[in-house]
Order: C-alpha cells, then structure tokens, then sequence
C-alpha cells in the first residue's frame, strides 16, 4: 500500500493546528510536516513528540539555509516550505498534499487506497474544495457540517452562482470565499518538481501528469462563524484570498467584480452590519439557503468530529 503525507504552514492557536493534525492521522497519514511561520513553543513541544510529526521552526535560520532572507508574502513562505518537503531524499512517504491548517480531507474511501489505484501516468491529482457553512443561527457547531459545493463546468457554475445569489453574483465564483482550484497531491518521486498553492512546475512545465481526484474532497473551514470570519476579513481582505491582485470570476467588462472590490464596496455601504449580512446570505447553513444549495445538488454534509479526534490523538491539547 502506498504511503502519503501532508504538509503545511501554521500560524495557528494550539487547538486548531492539533485538530488539523489529529484528523489527519485518523486518515492514516504517514507524515504531518508543520512548519511554524512563527515561534511557537506550546504547539512545538506537544506536536514534535508525535512519531508522525515533524515540526519545523522557520527562524531566521532557517531561512538563511533555505534561500536567504525570510520572504515577505506569507504565500510563497508556504510554497517555499512545502517544495523543501517534497524535494527530500530519500522521500518519506509516496505521495505528499500541500494543504492549509482550515482544509481537511473527507475521502470516500481509504485515502491510501485512492491515491494506489492511480495509473502510474499520474504525477499529481487534484482534491477540489468544499465550503463548510456556518450553523444556522441557534444551531450548535458540529460535528455535522453542511459544505456548499460548485460544479467544475465553469457557464453551469456562473448560472448557478446566478441563481444562488442574486445579489453578490457579480462578485463570487461559486458562492465561494475561498478557492476553487482546490489543492494537489503529489507524486515524491516527481524529480526536480515545485509546490505553487494549487499547482505545481516541474522545469516549466505546470501540472505535469494532471488528474482530478474526485473520491477526496478537501473541507475547508474558510468561515466557520461570523465572529471568525470577521476576525481574519481585514488579513483576508488587504494580503489574503480577497486581495485586490486577484482577479473577478468574470470579466470586468461582464459586469464582473473582483472579492475585493465587493466586499469593499459592502463595508464603504453598510459598514460591518453589511458585512454580516453577506456572510449570512452567503455562507450560512439557513434553511433557505440550504434548500437552494440541494436543488441544485450543491449540498453536502459531512461528520467532522474534530473535537473526538483531537481528544484521542493530543488530550493535553
């Protein structure tokens, strides 16, 4: 059977990098590869105790070892991080996924049997993304969460985010904050070959041996609450997935808005009540919602029991 691994780069609370961590070796993950992007001596001593844990401070010294001065974008600290991982000799695991501390795998079956099952054409397959919904108000969090999903034909996709939401349509891919590109695994003995956040170069060459991967789908709790959300919209906004360098899901000249540009608009209009109503339109399980997302077969649910699977693998956490 083969093996695969995860790695990733954490700026996170103890709890959040643990259940990332437990949820994944309850997958069975041969490896967890955590790079701290910044010092962090709780979750380093309980995480680096774990036999499938390695746990890497990214100090001023690493990066001295490891191409000079730290860079400055978060995203290519990431990828910088993650290519190190995969470019390892001899290559701990067979196949390695670049994902963030919020994403989890849900896997129709057994993760290693999926990624055995590929012709050995495939260099790299591709998990796409499911948004998980914030509770309806009154409703408890987990551990069933509803996920929004989009479809990969990108006119139905438009239609859909059309009729799903009328009003932000402009703005939105999907109905999602986040991604849609979803995130890859990898082959460790694709030679010479380096990490982007949703693709990967191999001498120029992007993507080489591309395959959709449609019995993994990755959760990503982009916004699990509003106060969360609201918590990480100013980052999000000025340097993370709503910045302004991005570009609209549709053409500007379409009518087409970049996340950006309408959020920003939202806040200049309506201030934080605005915002708070987006992210109740958009990205809450109400029953409305969730009755448009099923008949458009949109809607998923999935047990992530976070707090059960962190309790087993880290109960100090």
């Amino acid at each position: 059977m083969v093996s695969w691994g995860i790695v990733t780069t954490v700026k996170a609370p103890l709890r959040a990098v643990a259940n990332f961590a437990a949820w994944h070796l309850e997958l069975g993950a041969a490896r967890i590869y955590l790079h701290l992007d910044a010092p962090d001596p709780v979750v380093m001593h309980l995480l680096k105790a774990h036999p499938r844990i390695r746990v890497t401070q990214t100090g001023d010294r690493y990066w001295q070892n490891n191409g000079g001065r730290r860079p400055v974008k978060h995203q290519v600290r990431q990828t910088r991080n993650a290519s190190r991982v995969l470019a390892r000799t001899p290559a701990e695991v067979d196949w390695l996924a670049h994902i963030d501390v919020d994403e989890f795998l849900l896997p129709d079956q057994e993760v290693a049997s999926t990624l055995a099952a590929l012709p050995d054409t495939i260099q790299c397959a591709r998990m796409r993304p499911l948004e998980a919904l914030a509770p309806a108000p009154g409703a408890a969090p987990g551990p069933l969460w509803a996920l929004k999903a989009m479809h990969l034909d990108r006119p139905t996709r438009r239609a859909q985010t059309e009729r799903l939401f009328p009003d932000y349509a402009r703005g939105l891919d999907g109905g999602f904050l986040s991604h849609v590109a979803g995130k890859l695994f990898v082959r460790t003995t694709l030679a010479g070959a380096e990490f982007r956040i949703h693709n990967l170069f191999q001498d120029g060459t992007q993507n080489p041996g591309h395959a959709e991967l449609a019995a993994i789908g990755l959760c990503h709790m982009h916004a699990p609450d509003a106060e969360t959300w609201l918590a990480h919209y100013r980052f999000r906004h000025e340097r993370g997935s709503y910045r302004p360098d991005l570009k609209p899901p549709r053409p500007a000249k379409d009518g087409g808005l970049t996340l950006h540009q309408m959020l920003a608009s939202i806040e200049a209009a309506e201030g934080e009540a605005g915002l708070r109503r987006f992210f109740e339109h958009v990205c809450t399980a109400t029953p409305a919602l969730s009755q448009a997302l099923r008949a458009e077969g949109l809607l998923r649910m999935a047990t992530l029991d976070l707090d059960a699977a962190r309790a087993r693998h880290f109960p100090d956490a």
